[in-house]
C-alpha cells in the first residue's frame, strides 16, 4: 500500500514537472522565419536584425526563410499554411498584409489568417530626383510636372508597394500626371534614375539615401509628417505644400492565425526586448529606421488603419497589378 501511494505520488509529482516544464520550454527547437523577399533588400536586412536579437535572447536559432515572390504573396501564404506551433513566423510587410488586398485575390486572408506579434519599425520614403531635372525643392517639382503633364515618370519597386503609391498619393494629392515605371528592385530603378532615363523616384532612405549623400541624386524631402533624423536637412513633404501627405513603410513579425495565445505573448515579449536592444536601434536608425514596438493588439489596429487608407488610394489612383 505504502509503495502504491509512493508510485502515485511520484508520478502526479513528474506529471506536475512535465506539465510545468512544457510551458515554459518553448522554444525546444529553431524557428523558421519567413522574409517574403529576397536577400540583401531591406526587408532582409531589418529581418536578419531582429532574428539575431531573438536567436540569443530565446537560446535557439531563428532561421531566415527568404522566400521571395508576387511581391511578398508567396511567402505569406507559407505563413498562414504553416502548422500554428509557433515555429514558423513571418516578416508581415506593407503590400503583401494591406496594399495588395485590394488588387488581386490573395490566398490567404489577411484579416483573418494570422496573428500579429509586435511592430518593428516604421520608416519613411525619401523623394529623390535626378539631378538634371531642373528643380530643387517639393514645389519646384510639382509646378515643372504641372507644366508639363505625362513627361515625367517615377520609378518604383513594382506595382502595390509603398515606392510605387507613393507616388500614387503624390500624383492625387497634387493633381499632377506622370508615368509610372516599375522595375524588379531598387538597385535598377535606381541605375535609370541616375542616368535620368526616369525622373524622379520616393524610395526607402536605405536604398536611396547614399546615392543621395554622394551627390548622385537630389533629396527633394521624406514622406512622413515630420523630417528624418537621418535627413534633418531634408524638408517633410506634408511641410513642403502638402499638409498630411504621409506614407510610411513598416514591418513586424507575425504568425499563423492559431497559434497559442500563450506563444505570441512569449514572442512579444521578447520582441520588445529585442527592440530595445542598443545593437538594434543603433543599426536600425543608421538606415532610417524608427524603432516601434507595442502590444499584439496595438500592431492588428494599425494594421487595419493602413488597410483602409491604402484601398481607398488604390481605388481612387485606378492602381492594377503588373
Amino acid at each position: 500500500m505504502q509503495r502504491l501511494n509512493f508510485v502515485l505520488v511520484l508520478s502526479a509529482a513528474v506529471a506536475c514537472l512535465f506539465a510545468s516544464g512544457a510551458a515554459a520550454e518553448y522554444p525546444e527547437r529553431p524557428i523558421r522565419y519567413i522574409v517574403p523577399s529576397a536577400p540583401g533588400g531591406s526587408p532582409d536586412i531589418t529581418a536578419r536584425t531582429l532574428t539575431a536579437e531573438l536567436s540569443r535572447q530565446l537560446g535557439q536559432q531563428v532561421v531566415v526563410d527568404n522566400r521571395a515572390g508576387a511581391s511578398g504573396i508567396v511567402g505569406l501564404e507559407l505563413v498562414a499554411r504553416a502548422v500554428p506551433d509557433g515555429y514558423t513566423l513571418g516578416h508581415g510587410t506593407v503590400p503583401p498584409l494591406v496594399i495588395l488586398r485590394s488588387l488581386q485575390k490573395l490566398p490567404y486572408d489577411p484579416e483573418k489568417d494570422f496573428q500579429p506579434v509586435a511592430q518593428m519599425y516604421r520608416s519613411p520614403n525619401l523623394l529623390a530626383v535626378t539631378p538634371a531635372l531642373p528643380v530643387k525643392s517639393v514645389a519646384e517639382l510639382i509646378d515643372h510636372a504641372k507644366k508639363n503633364p505625362g513627361k515625367l515618370s517615377f520609378a518604383s519597386t513594382g506595382n502595390g508597394s509603398t515606392i510605387h503609391l507613393s507616388g500614387e498619393l503624390f500624383k492625387l494629392m497634387t493633381g499632377t500626371d506622370m508615368v509610372h515605371v516599375p522595375f524588379k528592385g531598387s538597385a535598377l530603378a535606381i541605375t535609370d534614375l541616375t542616368a535620368g532615363r526616369v525622373h524622379l523616384m520616393f524610395d526607402s532612405i536605405a536604398s536611396v539615401g547614399p546615392h543621395v549623400r554622394a551627390g548622385r541624386l537630389r533629396g527633394l524631402g521624406v514622406t512622413s509628417l515630420k523630417r528624418s533624423p537621418v535627413f534633418p536637412e531634408l524638408p517633410a513633404i506634408a511641410e513642403s505644400g502638402l499638409p498630411g501627405f504621409e506614407v510610411i513603410a513598416w514591418a513586424g513579425p507575425i504568425a499563423p492565425a492559431k497559434a497559442p495565445k500563450s506563444v505570441i505573448s512569449r514572442l512579444n515579449a521578447e520582441a520588445n526586448k529585442a527592440f530595445a536592444s542598443p545593437a538594434l536601434v543603433e543599426k536600425l536608425t543608421a538606415l532610417g529606421y524608427e524603432v516601434a514596438g507595442g502590444t499584439p493588439e496595438a500592431f492588428a489596429q494599425h494594421i487595419r488603419r493602413e488597410a483602409a487608407k491604402w484601398v481607398d488610394v488604390v481605388k481612387r489612383a485606378g492602381v492594377k497589378t503588373d
